[in-house]
């Protein structure tokens, strides 16, 4: 005769089932338990990178549009250059100043054939003064792409290891009772939850910040063509 399970029992089983995360993770196995860690740990650093790289390209941007105000506004390259010295500089003002010193190193080179090498060096500057300020602003991007793509993973290794303390349990007791088998089976989805909840915000993170990432740097590449436009026309009407 199969064994018969009273409807009491099996509401009794899931009012004690019915556990907080906290409690989730106290009862998880130490391997499930360090994997909850490390899908927090990522999760809290993707979150502190998505704020942190929000904030600093909404003021790049503010800083960008001010000092493409005053590089328009008339005012004489040297004049711009003077009232820069000595600040604290953002990626415009920094591939602006790296230029014009070296453009004011040599001044007689300007009026002579070596005029065209100048230029080139100036473009050259600017362009290694590019990359290097891009290198500071994409720093943690492949973290918050690597927490994406793994995080999920990760969850799963910890699902996988829930489920089979779950069938340890089933055999050690030879009991398919639900107070047996659910407690490893609600660790590993919590883990599998929580790896989804460091790879979801990591992903629309990387995805919308790379996106304003580029858009900045077209905005510094313009500029510095813009700028090197600019120069070698003044080296042209010296000659």
């Amino acid at each position: 005769m199969p064994e018969t399970v009273e409807t009491t029992d099996i509401g009794d089983s899931v009012q004690t089932l019915s556990v907080s995360a906290w409690d989730l993770f106290i009862g998880a196995d130490w391997v499930v338990q360090s994997v909850m860690i490390l899908l927090l740990i990522a999760s809290f650093w993707s979150w502190t990178i998505i704020f942190a790289k929000t904030a600093m390209l909404k003021s790049l941007n503010k800083k960008a549009a001010k000092f493409e105000d005053s590089f328009w506004s008339g005012q004489s390259l040297q004049s711009l250059h003077d009232a820069l010295k000595g600040k604290t500089l953002d990626p415009f003002g920094t591939v602006f100043t790296i230029a014009m010193s070296e453009w004011q190193r040599n001044p007689s080179a300007i009026h002579n054939d070596s005029g065209q090498s100048l230029q080139q060096r100036v473009a050259r500057l600017m362009n290694l003064s590019i990359n290097k300020e891009m290198d500071g602003i994409e720093r943690h991007m492949i973290f918050l792409a690597s927490v994406g793509s793994t995080a999920p993973f990760v969850g799963l290794f910890g699902t996988v290891w829930g489920i089979m303390n779950s069938f340890q349990g089933i055999a050690m007791s030879r009991s398919t009772n639900l107070a047996v088998v659910a407690p490893g089976i609600a660790e590993a989805l919590f883990a599998t939850a929580l790896g989804l909840v460091a790879a979801i915000p990591a992903v629309l993170g990387y995805n919308k910040l790379s996106a304003e990432i580029n858009r900045y740097n077209a905005r510094l590449e313009s500029f510095s063509d813009e700028f090197a436009t600019i120069l070698s026309r003044k080296c042209e009407e010296a000659a």
